[in-house]
């Protein structure tokens, strides 16, 4: 496996020099850099710029300030700097309170001091991979399945009979207080369709918190969405706030629902039928009012195979389901997409639109995009990056046979003398999209279906 950091950069901000250098040691191999700085103002100065991946942000500077009032203000600065920022807030003086505000005023995560390594690394790991999809899957404003517009009023680009159905339902659902289902491969809009909804809804103006269930380790899932308590546990130094109460008055997203382990789907259960959460450790359960939007790349057969998820909560989490297309079957909404996008690019690299041949218009059409949309942009922004201002042929985008695709098929149905074996199978195939991508995590992902998180646990499992 490559050496390569998972991330680009870091920022740690603390006005002790000890936290500097601990946090340092502990992230320069998740990162290819970390800078720290004793106060935000000196980072924002060090930055000049940059967009980290992650921010490590003190609640208290002052000598003797405990209320993380300095910490909370510095965070909506840093959020005006970039709205997609990931913050993760880190104090000594934690408490349930201060722990919500930073979430709800938009704090990817909360980590008392002092902290437990593997914690921090979780949650500093959740947040940077949380900044990516932000990055690679913008949010209504520069979204590149959206048009623009206001909040609340977020328009798919597509205009074909399957995006219609899509919008239709986002229209009728999103009004209402009914938990949605989201279902669709990867790469096809799933946050994008959850935020549309929490925008068209009457908690538009509260917090709508993400969870990605894929980029968890199954024995913290426990304590992220449901919180503790001091001493629930051995690294159970203080009181924690779980997500779904952090979300109390907003939306709950659970991405990747597909990846909550069994023995916890009867908590979330209960949670959704009593409207109260417990947290870890605790007795006394919490009143929650929120509205759970939840999406998966689940296959259906093993969503509705109690084997994998339990029927009973699955009822409750589709009240309404929006199945979103793969770009394989809305063809016809290619060309818009691709003209979105060389808009886009060309503006972000300083560039004249470049013109697309007739040729490269029907080879991008006819391709499978196994990707899908996330796919199409990317292959879109690598083609305006290295296009010159040329007109775009076919050859310059990674399709075709120059870039032969993994097809379910190939698992779906193996000849008999293929080695049935699931988990040798899924070694194979976990093992050749790594090689063919040079062990880019995000693109055999991609390739595979499967979220980051939920490649790097099969890595694990198969060692890999």
């Amino acid at each position: 496996m490559s050496d390569k950091p998972e991330f680009d950069l870091a920022v740690v901000i603390d006005d002790d020099e000890d936290i500097l250098t601990a946090a340092t040691l502990l992230l320069r191999r998740m990162f290819a850099e970390v800078l720290t700085a004793p106060n935000p103002q000196a980072a924002l100065d060090m930055l000049g710029g940059r967009l980290p991946d992650v921010v490590l942000l003190d609640a208290n500077f002052a000598r003797g300030a405990t209320d993380a009032a300095e910490g909370l203000a510095w965070l909506g600065r840093l959020l005006a700097y970039d709205p997609d920022m990931a913050v993760v807030m880190i104090t000594a003086h934690a408490g349930l309170q201060v722990a919500v505000a930073a979430m709800k005023r938009g704090a990817t995560d909360f980590v008392s001091k002092p902290w437990s390594n593997e914690k921090l690394l979780t949650s500093v790991r959740t947040a940077a991979t949380l900044r990516r999809s932000r990055r690679d899957a913008p949010p209504e404003r520069q979204h590149p399945l959206a048009s623009g517009g206001t909040p609340g009023s977020t328009l798919l680009l597509g205009r074909s009979p399957a995006m219609a159905r899509v919008q239709s339902l986002i229209a009728r659902a999103g009004p209402t207080d009914a938990n949605v289902l989201i279902l669709g491969e990867n790469g096809t809009g799933k946050e994008l369709v959850a935020r549309a909804l929490h925008g068209a809804s009457h908690r538009a103006d509260a917090p709508m918190l993400t969870v990605d269930l894929g980029a968890i380790t199954e024995d913290l899932i426990d304590s992220e969405l449901f919180g503790h308590v001091k001493g629930a546990f051995t690294d159970a130094k203080s009181d924690r706030v779980g997500r779904i109460q952090a979300a109390n008055g907003g939306t709950l997203f659970l991405d990747e629902i597909g990846n909550l382990p069994l023995h916890l789907q009867p908590k979330l259960l209960s949670v959704l039928e009593q409207r109260k959460v417990t947290p870890v450790g605790a007795n006394t359960p919490v009143p929650v009012d929120i509205r759970v939007i939840a999406a998966t790349n689940m296959a259906p057969a093993m969503l509705t195979d109690d084997r994998y998820f339990r029927q009973d909560l699955l009822f409750r989490l589709n009240t309404v389901e929006i199945d979103l297309p793969p770009l394989r079957d809305r063809r016809e909404d290619v060309p818009e997409l691709l003209e979105h996008f060389l808009i886009l690019y060309a503006r972000r690299y300083g560039q004249p639109v470049p013109a697309i041949t007739p040729e490269a218009m029907t080879a991008l059409r006819h391709h499978d995009w196994p990707g899908n949309v996330r796919a199409l942009r990317h292959a879109v922004e690598r083609a305006v990056i290295l296009s010159g201002g040329q007109p775009l042929q076919p050859h310059d985008f990674p399709i075709g046979a120059t870039a032969s695709r993994l097809r379910p098929e190939a698992v779906v149905a193996p000849s008999s003398r293929q080695d049935l074996n699931l988990d040798r199978a899924e070694r194979r195939l976990v093992e050749e999209a790594l090689k063919k991508h040079g062990y880019n995590i995000s693109l055999a992902a991609a390739e595979l279906g499967l979220s980051r998180g939920a490649l790097y646990r099969r890595m694990e499992k198969h060692g890999l």
